[in-house]
């Protein structure tokens, strides 16, 4: 009888079995990861997009602190990616940084499925259908902590898989320590991972102490590979400490001023995005593939992979996507030198941020946040960064006055007074929680924006409707975006600031106390801007309709020599029955439709006395 190894065991088997697998597995990986890199390349948005993206870029390249928690990790990475891309613009690097992020999670995802299921079909099926979805792909190429936080869950699901097949106990041990690593690693990106490290880290103690392999000094062993996962956080007091960045949040100087940050305390709640779907993902996968395996064929699943793609090339090709680059740059270069501009809002805060900042767009202007100004450690850390404002006090608050901390406040008003040499913008609003301005100023529109204007100067129409008529240079067509996405948002605004102007002077007509002779001359610069406006446009905001038909139906009441009643009257009805077929939720509608069946009356009238 022969010698023979003991493969046939269950620790032999489960090797020979898994050494063709992991050779396998690493090829299929890396090809994974070729394919979805680049397509994640070709179809990356040149420039910033819109939500926290300029936020986090910004961050990184200023080395500051980006918005609770911190995300010190994803600032570091973006910074490396920032200086060793020799390439495109600061947001195209870190926009191709997040893509390889979602290439390397599309690759542990096959990896995972593929050690699960033994199928390089069922792996590529699972890591394409997750890849090439709407939101995984749309996040995956922007500058968001998402495919890095996809990453990390691709990571944690691989590891998991290598420890339920790893043969013996020093193996086990060596994949519970990196685990324990990259688990505190990945708290150092986006929180939501607390999920599934909630659920990992029990289970695999669980198993190391059924396999009589934990003990006390194993047990510190593990929770110091966490703890040393946690180490970027350093960089947040160190950041905080040398206060050399231009944009930051935050204070994490101090004990106190740290937990704030990390626990969220000045950014909302600790919620969670619809779209993260939880542990629960690998049991879909791990079920749809095992089902096609036995139902479906290599070509039938190929097709399918090829489908996700066609499907969602459309939303997701950004390679020409410079919608918020264009809004910002139309923001910067409305401004007169010098301007001081109060931001409030995540699209015009970010956006401009990270064109002033990062690529170097309007050095002269000074950009504020009105939130931030309310926060104690906003103005002892970033007034040196903004020389050319000057600040009343140490803290917004409509309330003046000093704090039991010795901190001194002010109100906007007492700030707009020690820089009246400036020129003053807010964008997009003010702040509703201090009125204190109103008392010495007006607010006059500027594009998307609007001025700050001293109540002693008188406002003169026709200057104005000069220097606002064409004080951007916006071509994008009106309605062409996805209405869920930031573009659609930058789209409006950039449309809706066309109106600004008319309506803000049919509003002083309507409002303001002022000869009758005046107020005929604002309701005709009104009507004749909303003329031209909604005429020149095949297609635009639907409340343009309404505005319109208001103030044809005003120039009626002034029976002005010149306007043509039947042509006003038409007007009227005519564009207050296109505003009812398409702004169905108006609480105004039943009035609307009592004031046509009115205004048609009124027309037949006339018509019949014409005929006369």
């Amino acid at each position: 009888m022969g010698l023979h190894g003991d493969g046939g065991g269950p620790a032999g088997g489960r090797a020979a079995r898994v050494g063709p697998w992991r050779s396998g597995g690493l090829r299929g990986g890396v090809a994974v990861f070729a394919g979805v890199a680049a397509v994640f390349t070709l179809t990356l948005p040149p420039s910033v997009p819109g939500g926290d993206s300029g936020e986090l870029i910004t961050a990184a390249h200023e080395l500051g602190v980006a918005h609770p928690p911190g995300y010190p990790l994803f600032t570091l990475v973006a910074k490396l990616a920032i200086i060793l891309f020799p390439f495109g613009s600061v947001a195209y690097r870190v926009n191709l940084l997040c893509g390889l992020f979602g290439a390397v999670a599309a690759s542990l995802l096959f990896f995972t499925v593929f050690r699960l299921s033994g199928s390089h079909a069922g792996g590529i099926l699972a890591a394409g259908v997750f890849s090439f979805s709407r939101l995984t792909w749309q996040w995956s190429i922007a500058a968001e902590v998402f495919s890095l936080n996809n990453l990390f869950v691709g990571l944690l699901m691989a590891l998991t898989v290598h420890f339920e097949e790893a043969a013996t106990a020093k193996e086990r041990s060596k994949i519970a320590k990196i685990g324990a690593f990259c688990c505190g690693l990945s708290l150092c990106n986006q929180h939501t991972i607390v999920l599934y490290v909630l659920c990992i880290i029990p289970w695999i103690l669980f198993r190391l102490l059924k396999e009589k392999e934990l003990s006390l000094g194993s047990l510190l062993k593990l929770s110091l590979y966490f703890s040393a996962g946690l180490l970027p956080y350093v960089y947040l007091p160190i950041s905080s400490y040398l206060n050399q960045a231009r944009w930051t949040w935050g204070d994490q100087t101090t004990l106190l001023g740290f937990l704030t940050h990390l626990l969220r305390e000045e950014y909302g709640t600790f919620s969670l995005a619809k779209s993260e779907t939880g542990s629960s993902m690998s049991k879909i996968l791990l079920s749809q593939v095992t089902s096609m395996r036995t139902q479906l064929s290599l070509n039938i699943q190929a097709l399918a992979v090829w489908a996700n793609i066609c499907l969602a090339r459309n939303i997701c090709d950004q390679r020409t996507n410079y919608v918020i680059d264009k809004f910002a740059k139309n923001l910067l270069a409305s401004m007169p030198r010098d301007a001081i501009i109060l931001l409030r809002g995540d699209l015009p805060g970010n956006s401009l941020r990270y064109m002033h900042y990062c690529e170097g767009l309007r050095p002269d202007i000074s950009l504020v946040d009105q939130e931030m100004m309310t926060y104690e450690w906003y103005l002892p850390k970033m007034a040196k960064h903004l020389p050319g404002v000057s600040f009343p006090g140490d803290r917004w608050n409509p309330v003046e006055g000093i704090l039991p901390s010795g901190m001194v406040t002010f109100n906007l008003y007492h700030f707009l007074e020690i820089n009246k040499q400036k020129k003053t913008f807010v964008c997009i609003g003010i702040h509703e929680g201090d009125p204190t301005w109103k008392k010495n100023y007006s607010l006059w529109p500027w594009g998307s924006c609007d001025k700050l204007v001293p109540s002693e100067i008188v406002f003169n129409p026709e200057e104005w409707i000069k220097l606002t008529r064409n004080i951007y240079n916006w071509t994008e067509e009106y309605g062409r975006f996805d209405p869920s996405s930031w573009e659609s948002v930058a789209d409006e605004e950039m449309w809706q600031a066309r109106m600004k102007t008319p309506f803000f002077i049919f509003n002083l007509a309507e409002t303001a106390n002022i000869p009758s002779n005046v107020k005929a001359q604002l309701y005709t610069h009104a009507y004749n801007l909303y003329k031209e406006i909604v005429s020149l446009q095949k297609e635009h905001p639907v409340n343009w309709h309404k505005n319109y038909a208001i103030a044809c139906e005003r120039m009626l009441r002034l029976r002005e020599r010149g306007a043509d009643p039947e042509v006003l009257l038409s007007e009227t009805i005519r564009h207050f029955r296109l505003y009812t077929q398409k702004a169905r939720n108006d609480p105004q509608l039943p009035d609307i439709f009592v004031a046509l069946k009115h205004l048609r009356k009124e027309l037949q009238s006339l018509r019949n006395r014409k005929n006369v």
